[in-house]
């Protein structure tokens, strides 16, 4: 007799993953570790449902794929008892048979609000322990639901395509490290919240509910409990199926516009000549682009370009918003002398003749 239908899920999601890991470790050659020793695939787990179902098939996936399998819980020291939750869920993880098994202790800064600064710090704490033991992968629990709030909060902020397109199934640091560009798996992104407790409670896995998630002081709490469950009672069951599909299409159009304005950034950088008495720049400090071959591309493209010049001339991303791109835009589409736009993280943009110049002040 087989396992139950959610341990399966969880199993075969998780299986389906670490494939996907030792492929890219092949095509890197980095394939095995130094040592000799099969590669590391960690776990981030806080000992909620769905990271102890995901730490518990990978505790039984992993070695039969010939791979290494550990975990990671941080503690974010936001609630009294955290660091004794921490231990016990290190504890949980040693049950699994995982190894290295490891609680990391971080301070939440203020940046962003809570729930923003949080994500920073465990992120930071991931990195780190991912970069200490050599390890090829880090998986994370992201369930079907948690995309669903995901691309409800993007339509709510009014976001583009990116934003609604949610969680990536692999994805790199958020800090942007060196050689992280594939270091996070989402392997049950397509597996809804439901089947992971129900694989814990059939496998007779403790698990622990974050009061945080049930707190209606943090917005994804209050999209969890109140806005998703008022839709579905609106408009029926499959919400948050929809959503989720929504999110894969949302992506598949992103990617495409992306590597499209990539190819055109290069196209409307302007060269000596067609800058006038400005010079190309393409160092760090910003850029110089035609403004005729800007205003010729869709608006789509043409901002993508935008955001990524900007980015690249010193602006911090998750500072940058459609609002200041929509500024700099006008400046192609609707030039009627309009000073220079300040920008986050001191960066300008302003029209010179037929030129944009964008860079750090």
């Amino acid at each position: 007799m087989g396992p139950h239908p959610a341990v399966a899920a969880i199993r075969l999601a998780v299986r389906r993953t670490l494939q996907e890991v030792l492929r890219d470790a092949g095509a890197s050659g980095h394939g095995r570790p130094e040592d000799g020793r099969p590669p590391l695939v960690l776990v981030a787990c806080s000992g909620g449902a769905d990271s102890m179902a995901l730490a518990s098939a990978l505790a039984f996936e992993a070695p039969r794929l010939g791979l290494r399998a550990g975990g990671v819980t941080v503690d974010h020291g936001l609630q009294a008892g955290s660091g004794d939750r921490a231990r016990e869920v290190v504890s949980r993880l040693e049950a699994l048979s995982l190894a290295p098994a490891e609680a990391v202790a971080v301070t939440v800064g203020r940046a962003g609000g809570p729930e923003a600064a949080a994500r920073t710090a465990r992120y930071a704490a991931l990195d780190e322990a991912a970069e200490r033991h050599g390890a090829a992968a880090v998986l994370l629990g992201h369930t079907r639901d948690d995309q669903a709030e995901t691309v409800l909060l993007g339509l709510a902020r009014g976001s583009g395509t990116r934003s609604l397109s949610g969680m990536a199934a692999v994805s790199g640091s958020p800090a942007g490290r060196s050689g992280a560009g594939h270091r996070y798996r989402r392997p049950f992104l397509a597996v809804d919240r439901q089947t992971t407790r129900k694989a814990c409670m059939v496998q007779s896995l403790p698990v622990w509910d974050d009061p945080h998630n049930t707190d209606p002081a943090f917005t994804r709490s209050r999209v969890r409990h109140d806005a998703l469950p008022a839709l579905e009672k609106a408009l029926g069951k499959g919400v948050v199926e929809a959503l989720a599909r929504t999110a894969q299409l949302s992506r598949d159009d992103a990617d495409a516009l992306d590597a499209w304005a990539a190819d055109a950034e290069s196209s409307v950088r302007a060269d000596g000549s067609a800058a006038g008495s400005v010079a190309d720049v393409t160092d760090d400090s910003g850029a110089v682009l035609d403004v005729a071959r800007l205003h010729a591309l869709p608006s789509a493209v043409r901002r993508r370009v935008l955001r990524r010049v900007t980015v690249a001339a010193g602006s911090p991303a998750g500072s940058l918003f459609a609002r200041h791109i929509e500024e700099i835009d006008r400046l192609v589409t609707d030039w009627h002398g309009q000073r220079a736009i300040n920008l986050p993280g001191r960066v300008a943009a302003r029209r010179q003749g037929g030129t944009l110049v964008i860079r750090q002040v």
